[in-house]
């Protein structure tokens, strides 16, 4: 029993982890100091130690790229700040009770400093340790102060310019969500460190000013103590008490001087990628700067009466720096840091993490290592901005910022081949030939074209490879003339476009609702989340993209989900609701030179029937007809389109409210040129042609539920 008591105790001990006991014994240690008396021998080491931390924190401050580096500096800063203090009290205490027995009552470290210092002499000793509490109080710690406080108010008034600053790279998409967080963090932890630091900067100017407290104490309280109490005279009782009160203050004083120095390093560093050392080195060793002081330096040395053997030691000191600068500079000769760093080579492979498990693409292009030299600027390769401007293009008919489209080479496909991938499925195919041109047949030319004979992989239309110095001759044919750049530009254009809903998730519709809260909050706030949820809205809005309709009409949408949310919560039946209130925007840009809105419509008794069937079966847009019917009725509809197209007419056809939710979903991968419309969603002014009605022969019994 003993035996698993004792092995329960080792595993708790084995977990416990002493790391969180080090502040606490450090407060329980400056409490001891502060009312205990303590042995010499042990000032000594605390003394020691004192001045050893405040050395490690002014080099880890110089070592410091940027001042969130060290974050626990002003909490720092309070302990060590504490413990000289209470050094002070357990010394100031050993001076006072013990100071008559000789100048080591307080410790050899005391005293040490103390005979450094004074030198036997004790003017002289109170002005270097007077002098020493200027520099220290009047000259670092004030300006340190000064920067924090200014860092503070700074850095808080640029924070909004920053936030936004970080939204707009988001919205661009120059940065991922994970990214913007992170950024986020970080400046809402460099607000907060500006404004601990302006706090902690109080605490070094305190701590100069009891240091001068603690001395005029020692020094009066001593010989008070020592002539009163021990029978000193004067005289000895100055040497002593002096001798132990400037070596106490001393011994304080170069530890604050460092904290000070430290402080003032960390709230004057400039965020970069170099430590201060690294940074001053680089900016200081110019070579001209070096030459001109060189020059001066021998200037003033040939001046009667100067130190003539310093001033051109030192002009000579210069203008060897600045030549050995200047040579390093030539030969390119890699600083020691970058020496260092590209000697630490891994030994080992990196552990696989999460940070190497890739999320797929939202958008993506992979293309064969034959079309590199369309990605390459320097060559003159324009994908790159091709992609841009369909970005741009289609963000601004769509309504929503299209994601950036990553591009890759891909060694495991064709070299002239390419693929079009939507969130980590390829949604086109295409191949293209670098330094050719395609010359694309749009259905009457005038003349065949020498070439290589392809088909134009966004619309399947024949097309032709010609040389670039047969364009004007296949332009003067009829032929549409492209390069290979803009022929990838375009079918990517139109895959982005038909998948349009695919695009579209619930951070881009939360960034459309923040810009028209900017506008209209109250609009935003009586939708979402009180009628319907961003889940519902996301799909309502990729319920209208996938019928071809853009949403940058993001007002009207919302004020009609507001008015309709209450009826229903069914995105389709949301989406029919919102199109007649659109109606216009969709219909502009069908109409022909003439305004007229030229459409196809159903021959009424095929209308009617698929009316009685959707009456029926209940079902919305899961209406089930006989397959033969359906064949007939999307045959008739290709033909119609073709013979509308033929014509020169944009193939509309237009049918009762009730049935085009299902026939738009129906048709929508069979006939991909048709546009349906209902009666509601034109405009009462619009103008109205109809120049061909669909007949679909019907036969008895067809239809079955």
């Amino acid at each position: 029993m003993s035996t698993m008591t004792l092995s329960n105790i080792r595993q708790n001990l084995a977990k416990f982890n002493f790391n969180d006991l080090s502040i606490p014994a450090l407060v329980l240690l400056i409490m001891g100091m502060l009312v205990i008396p303590l042995h010499p021998m042990l000032l000594d080491m605390l003394f020691t130690f004192n001045i050893a931390s405040s050395v490690l924190i002014i080099m880890i401050a110089i070592k410091i790229r940027k001042p969130l580096e060290f974050s626990a500096f002003p909490s720092v800063l309070l302990f060590a700040t504490m413990l000289r203090l209470a050094l002070n009290v357990a010394s100031t205490r050993v001076i006072l009770v013990n100071g008559h027995e000789g100048h080591e009552a307080a410790g050899k470290v005391v005293a040490a400093f103390g005979e450094f210092v004074i030198g036997g002499n004790y003017v002289v000793g109170f002005i270097i340790f007077a002098i020493l509490m200027i520099v220290n109080f009047f000259v670092v710690t004030k300006g340190a102060g000064r920067v924090s406080e200014v860092n503070a108010r700074f850095t808080l008034d640029a924070m909004p310019g920053k936030q936004m600053a970080i939204d707009a790279d988001l919205n661009a998409g120059v940065i991922d969500q994970e990214t913007a967080k992170t950024r986020r963090a970080e400046l809402a932890q460099e607000s907060d460190f500006f404004g601990s630091m302006d706090g902690a900067s109080k605490f070094v100017s305190g701590d100069a000013i009891a240091g001068l407290m603690i001395l005029i104490i020692n020094l009066v309280g001593g010989l008070a103590i020592g002539i009163g109490q021990h029978g000193l005279s004067l005289s000895d009782a100055g040497r002593i008490y002096s001798l132990l009160t400037i070596g106490d203050g001393l011994v304080a004083q170069i530890p604050s001087l460092l904290l000070s120095l430290a402080t003032a390093i960390v709230v004057t560093r400039v965020t970069t990628t170099e430590s201060m050392a690294e940074q001053a080195g680089a900016q200081l060793g110019n070579p001209t700067a070096l030459f001109v002081t060189s020059s001066i330096m021998a200037i003033l040395g040939l001046v009667p009466g100067m130190p003539h053997l310093v001033f051109i030691a030192l002009s000579g000191g210069a203008a060897a720096l600045g030549f050995y600068v200047l040579r390093r500079s030539a030969a390119g000769v890699d600083t020691p840091e970058q020496i260092a760093a590209a000697a630490a080579m891994p030994d080992q492979p990196k552990e696989l993490d999460w940070e190497d498990l890739d999320q797929v693409d939202l958008v993506g292009l992979e293309i064969g290592y034959g079309l590199i030299p369309l990605v390459n600027a320097d060559t003159g390769g324009q994908l790159m901005t091709r992609v841009k401007g369909v970005r741009k293009k289609l963000s601004a008919e769509l309504g929503f910022l299209i994601q950036p489209v990553r591009i890759r080479d891909a060694l495991s496909i064709d070299p002239d081949s390419y693929h079009i991938v939507l969130k980590g499925v390829i949604r086109g195919r295409g191949k293209v030939k670098v330094g050719r041109e395609m010359a694309i047949n749009p259905g009457q030319v005038y003349g065949p074209l020498e070439g290589t004979p392809t088909q134009e992989p966004a619309f399947g239309l024949e097309a032709v490879w010609i040389e670039p110095s047969q364009r004007d001759h296949a332009r003067a044919l009829g032929y549409t003339v492209v390069d290979a750049a803009t022929a990838v530009a375009t079918h990517l254009n139109k895959v982005l476009r038909d998948n349009a809903s695919d695009l579209l998730s619930h951070d881009e519709v939360q960034q459309l609702l923040d810009k028209l809260t900017a506008k209209s909050p109250k609009l935003v706030e009586d939708l979402v989340p009180a009628k319907l949820s961003l889940g519902v809205l996301t799909r309502t809005l990729q319920s209208l993209l996938g019928d071809g309709v853009s949403i940058r009409d993001m007002r009207t949408i919302v004020e009609t989900l507001s008015e309709v949310a209450a009826r229903t919560q069914d995105p389709e039946q949301l989406t029919s609701l919102v199109r007649p209130r659109l109606g216009r925007m969709i219909v502009q840009g069908l109409v022909d030179d003439k305004e007229t809105l030229s459409v196809m419509t159903l021959d009424p008794g095929l209308e009617q029937l698929l009316h009685n069937v959707l009456q029926q079966q209940g079902q919305g847009q899961n209406m089930v007809i006989e397959p033969g019917l359906a064949e007939r009725l999307f045959s008739a509809l290709r033909d119609g389109t073709k013979s509308v197209e033929d014509q020169g007419h944009n193939a509309v056809l237009v049918v009762s409210p009730a049935i085009r939710p299902w026939l738009s979903k129906s048709v929508r991968h069979r006939v991909s040129e048709l546009v349906i419309l209902s009666y509601g969603e034109i405009p009462d002014d619009q103008a109205v042609k109809v120049i061909h009605t669909v007949h679909a022969e019907t036969k008895p019994n067809e239809l079955r539920r």
